[in-house]
């Protein structure tokens, strides 16, 4: 299967915003294992910006543009440090790429990308995507990563999208809130009633929300791809989630002919 995974913030980081050793470093170990069971995976990882604020200390996200983007540019570094290390181990190579909305919006951008991506692929490589949040400005932007995976499962023409939480999946109703809420297993369309159980906040160092996550899967669903959201505190959680067992949100793919 070919699979894109995307990893929040709150799974990758303490609340402080430093990396939550334990997580990262099994998750790279499933994925790893994934890999090596012939799968090809592409992983779109947030937590950039939230580990460059946990280094400088600053544990509550920034409203200024400047602070976020050297923020990321001091996080990025680590991050890609440590999943270079954490793969290493398991003899599989990485690559980076930095996305702006640029590569989405201009033609001959997008293509460079596609070419990109597959032949990373064709080498046996783990792309490691996140936007470029140093350099990215309001008037070219994707928003966040929930969308950024959607974007680049279509790319890839992924069999599926996993977006990996801190929340079980859909409910009728905040489970924080409502102790009566109930995980809804499998959304075969996304209809108004369904958007409008997703909340509009997200972690305090990240960007996403249940809104991002909806919107990401309808587009991936829209072509076709099935689209998981999950709890990522336990990384082993991919192995049920290809294995169609286990606690999650299903999104079921419905490819347009038109």
């Amino acid at each position: 299967m070919r699979i894109v995974i995307k990893v929040g913030t709150s799974t990758l980081a303490h609340p402080t915003g430093m990396l939550n050793i334990r997580h990262v470093e099994n998750m790279c170990k499933v994925i790893s294992d994934l890999k090596n069971a012939g799968n090809e995976i592409v992983l779109v990882s947030s937590g950039a910006i939230g580990m460059g604020l946990g280094k400088i200390g600053i544990q509550e996200r920034p409203d200024d543009i400047p602070t976020k983007q050297a923020a990321a540019a001091i996080g990025q570094c680590e991050l890609m440090y440590t999943y270079d290390k954490l793969f290493s181990e398991y003899n599989h190579t990485v690559a980076q790429i930095l996305m702006t909305g640029a590569y989405v919006a201009i033609e001959d951008y997008g293509k460079n990308l596609n070419n990109t991506l597959f032949r990373l692929l064709e080498l046996g490589v783990i792309p490691i995507i996140n936007e470029n949040d140093t350099v990215t400005t309001d008037e070219i932007i994707i928003g966040d990563n929930d969308t950024l995976g959607a974007i680049i499962a279509k790319t890839v023409k992924a069999d599926i999208l996993i977006i990996l939480s801190d929340i079980d999946g859909l409910f009728t109703g905040d489970p924080n809130k409502d102790k009566n809420a109930q995980l809804i297993r499998v959304v075969e369309e996304i209809t108004e009633e369904i958007e409008a159980l997703a909340g509009s906040r997200g972690s305090s160092l990240g960007t996403g929300g249940m809104v991002t996550k909806i919107n990401a899967a309808k587009i991936a669903t829209r072509v076709g791809i099935d689209t998981i959201i999950a709890n990522g505190k336990n990384p082993e959680i991919l192995y049920d989630i290809l294995n169609g067992e286990g606690v999650f949100t299903r999104f079921v793919g419905h490819k347009n002919d038109d």
